[in-house]
């Protein structure tokens, strides 16, 4: 049976492969490893790459193998935001394909770190208006991503994070 909205309208699979793209970014930002790692299957393959200087893309380290193995990244390789602090990931043009109980998406974003500024003891200044912090863009590449429909829930089967920056892991 179709998943349907929260209006009760029946909800395409091409848009529920979408959402799925949704919470792994909301979960990112949350830095929500339950979250985020309840999106894969249990022998998902997730692997990030780095764009070269010579254009193209290698792997940085090894696999990491199911949504538990996600979630534990998530927990503890993610940096904790500062106070007032967040990220925004924002994917943009996805291309999704659906074939029956098989998905794939892929689609660019760009990561922005987010960080608000104290309020003075005294107030804002004088002609102070708006949103006060700053909004700076920090990473960006590709998602490229396989699912598969399992019990009528989409999972993530198989996730490669293309980054147009290099990356540095812990050890590494």
């Amino acid at each position: 049976m179709p998943r349907r909205s929260l209006r009760g309208n029946r909800v395409s699979p091409e848009r529920a492969v979408q959402e799925v793209l949704a919470r792994y970014t909301r979960a990112t930002d949350r830095r929500d490893g339950v979250g985020q790692g309840a999106l894969f299957t249990d022998d998902a393959v997730i692997e990030i790459f780095e764009k070269t200087f010579a254009g193209d893309y290698q792997r940085v380290g090894e696999p990491m193998i199911g949504g538990a193995a996600v979630a534990y990244a998530v927990d503890n390789f993610m940096a904790p935001h500062p106070p007032g602090g967040s990220s925004h990931h924002l994917p943009v043009d996805s291309i999704i394909e659906v074939n029956g109980d098989t998905a794939h998406f892929n689609a660019q974003f760009v990561v922005f770190k987010v960080q608000g500024s104290v309020r003075p003891d005294g107030g804002w200044p004088e002609g102070a208006l708006g949103a006060q912090g700053t909004v700076t863009p920090i990473e960006a590449g590709y998602y490229d991503t396989d699912l598969r429909r399992i019990d009528n829930e989409w999972k993530i089967v198989h996730h490669k994070v293309l980054l147009d920056l290099p990356m540095a892991l812990p050890g590494a």
